[in-house]
């Protein structure tokens, strides 16, 4: 995963910077978004798309209604889109539209058509409220992939999953722009390490 570049105006640039710097999410104190995180799975698993997107629905207004914000839609489509280059193949997982307030998730893989994991789903998920977020509650005036807006996407995901969050670590690339160092951000997470203090 990689940021976005550094906008080039001054006053975007600093909205920029200002979600760069925005790493931590307030979380529910309750279990509730687990707790529907858990029905998205069970629908997952038992291939029922109707309850997946009802499941999802149900997420996104406890979501809104915790972080006071509007509440944001969501349709869960079959098949992923695949976007053939010359060069490079992508699958579009998610994304939001910001003028109808709305997130389009896709439940199936884009070559084999087969249910994608609900890891990726509720990743995908989490990933497109924080767009959300972004707009609605941060007032950045745009969404943009920086370090900050992956550390509270990460946030949201684990608290939703139930499990620990990892601290993301990055490495720096050509044109102010960041990728997340995978291989830093897992060792620091092995099991050998766990119960260490440095």
């Amino acid at each position: 995963m990689f940021t976005d570049p550094l906008p080039r105006k001054k006053t975007r640039r600093k909205l920029f910077l200002d979600s760069d710097s925005l790493a931590a999410l307030p979380l529910p104190p309750d279990g509730k978004l687990t707790e529907l995180a858990t029905q998205i799975e069970a629908a997952m698993k038992a291939g029922r798309p109707k309850d997946v997107h009802a499941s999802s629905g149900e997420f996104l207004r406890a979501a809104c209604d915790f972080y006071r914000v509007p509440q944001c839609g969501v349709r869960v489509l079959a098949a992923r889109p695949l976007r053939v280059r010359e060069y490079s193949t992508s699958e579009l997982f998610g994304d939001y539209h910001p003028d109808g307030k709305a997130i389009r998730i896709w439940m199936r893989t884009a070559v084999r058509k087969e249910v994608t994991s609900f890891g990726t789903f509720l990743s995908t998920l989490c990933h497109e409220f924080c767009h959300h977020l972004d707009l609605e509650k941060f007032a950045f005036g745009d969404s943009w992939h920086t370090r900050g807006f992956y550390s509270r996407a990460a946030a949201l995901y684990h608290h939703a999953k139930g499990t620990p969050v990892k601290q993301l670590l990055w490495m720096p690339m050509p044109r102010g722009r960041w990728r997340i160092d995978w291989q830093r951000t897992n060792r620091a997470l092995s099991p050998e390490r766990a119960g260490r203090t440095e």
